[in-house]
């Protein structure tokens, strides 16, 4: 059997669109809502209130994937001070 015989048969629309939809799912929820998710939660984590920071835990267990896969590029880290 040669290489020309193994042809993959052509993908029809609704299969094109089911791949795409699950591929926007999947950045949506391992890039885009946890970047969000993080950076939000830099700019309120002294101040928020006890319902806040519940709602912040509940999210972060949600997308704690997305947060793992991000984890490596962000550094909330303070600045250094000058003595």
């Amino acid at each position: 059997m040669t290489f020309a015989a193994l042809k993959m048969p052509a993908l029809g629309t609704p299969a094109l669109l089911a791949l795409g939809l699950y591929a926007t799912f999947a950045v949506l929820f391992l890039v885009v809502i946890p970047a969000a998710l993080m950076y939000f939660l830099k700019a309120r984590w002294n101040v928020a209130g006890s319902v806040e920071r519940l709602i912040f835990y509940g999210l972060i267990l949600v997308f704690f994937p997305g947060c793992l896969v991000l984890s490596p590029f962000l550094n909330f880290r303070p600045k250094r001070r000058e003595i």
